[in-house]
């Protein structure tokens, strides 16, 4: 007999989701428990999301204590937790203005406005076209979906925004190939993330900014899944010594309480007037409240640390569990955000990980993320270790 909360889901809730039937009902730590007691190791973390896993305390207690404050204000007054966010992301990105939204794809649409805003005002009113790379991922609102370079993900939308190209991630040629005149922004990812855990090459990162440089383009990071200590650092783009314009980021931000943002330099900021752009919920005193906590555990607790320690750890033990199982045919990625590309089919060993215990998600065709809360160990990592080699060898994998 199918469970009760999943029935009532599939006669009320739109179809948009392959859900597992699986229905949670509390988590510990990195751990996630359904509603018949059975525990399972969380690998997933809400897509990148759950920064501090669950039950964190100070997570808990600064969230409640700013519910018995207040829990919403309009932009039209000033509220301390946005203002003392804001600041902490300008120095920790090493830029200077920060916009408050509720997701990553308001994040890029932000940022897209954002470019286009600045650069008919500096470049001329017919400056606004964009560049994006193939397989890319940068959220699912319209404007977003359309720098999205998987056609997968536009199915049955067309015609999508005009003055969009794509050109190919890591071939500095091609780009430059896609530049005219009225170029506006150039987006990108320094690690794809859907489109199964890429990162940029260094050296094509550093090309890409001399080029948007040399043509006063907008260069914009989507930093909406590396971000906020994934990789190992504040930001990925840090790692690479390449600053972007504009930076977004949400997901891991508000540790599990929706939140997003953009961070720009002073110069593009600036662009941006009252009236340019807003969101009602954005800069909401919990979700900054929550992030607030996620920012200060990180850069001031030591998390970031636990993410270089065990993100060396896991990168480890999937290289053990390569030299055991030849249908792992690559290790990518950075810090907390591994991927492996297998040569068969990822869905099987993501059901068969589920079936022992294991939460996995997919990433584009061919490769499985591990993306855990930052708060993981080494024990968490050495479990996630044997189950992965107990479903892989179940699977002949």
């Amino acid at each position: 007999m199918e469970n009760k909360t999943i029935t009532k889901a599939k006669k009320y809730m739109m179809n948009t989701y392959a859900s597992f039937p699986l229905v949670f009902v509390k988590g510990e730590k990195c751990y996630l428990f359904d509603d018949a007691g059975k525990k399972y190791l969380d690998f997933v973390a809400g897509i990148a999301v759950n920064s501090l896993g669950y039950g964190h305390e100070e997570f808990i207690k600064k969230v409640t204590e700013q519910l018995g404050k207040f829990n919403h204000l309009s932009n039209l007054y000033y509220n301390e937790p946005a203002v003392e966010l804001a600041e902490s992301l300008a120095v920790h990105s090493g830029l200077d203005k920060v916009f408050f939204c509720n997701s990553g794809a308001e994040a890029t649409e932000a940022a897209l406005k954002l470019s286009r805003v600045y650069s008919k005002k500096n470049k001329g009113s017919d400056c606004y076209k964009i560049i994006s790379m193939k397989n890319s991922f940068h959220g699912r609102t319209f404007g977003a979906i359309s720098a999205t370079g998987q056609l997968k993900y536009q199915k049955d939308l067309a015609p999508m925004l005009s003055e969009v190209v794509f050109a190919e991630y890591n071939d500095i040629e091609d780009l430059k190939s896609k530049i005219t005149p009225d170029t506006a922004a150039v987006i990108m990812e320094p690690i794809q993330g859907e489109g199964g855990i890429n990162p940029a090459d260094p050296e094509y990162l550093k090309q890409v900014r001399e080029v948007c440089d040399e043509n006063n383009i907008v260069l914009i990071f989507d930093e909406v899944q590396s971000g906020i200590g994934r990789t190992g650092a504040f930001f990925a783009f840090q790692k690479y010594g390449v600053i972007p314009d504009i930076v977004t980021c949400a997901k891991g931000l508000g540790g599990g309480i929706p939140i997003g943002a953009i961070i720009a330099k002073e110069k593009i900021a600036q662009a941006f007037t009252p009236g340019s752009h807003a969101s009602t919920f954005g800069g909401n005193a919990i979700s900054t409240t929550a992030a607030n906590v996620v920012v200060d555990e990180l850069m001031e607790k030591g998390l970031l640390t636990n993410v270089q320690i065990q993100g060396e750890y896991l990168k480890n033990r999937l290289e053990l569990l390569k030299e055991k199982h030849p249908y792992i045919v690559d290790i990518r990625g950075a810090g907390l955000m591994m991927g492996i590309q297998i040569d068969g089919d990822t869905s099987k060993v993501v059901r068969k990980a589920m079936e022992n215990g294991l939460l996995l998600v997919g990433a584009g065709n061919n490769v499985i993320r591990f993306v855990p809360p930052l708060t993981i160990t080494k024990e968490d990592i050495d479990l996630f270790t044997e189950i992965m080699d107990i479903s892989l060898e179940e699977l002949k994998c």
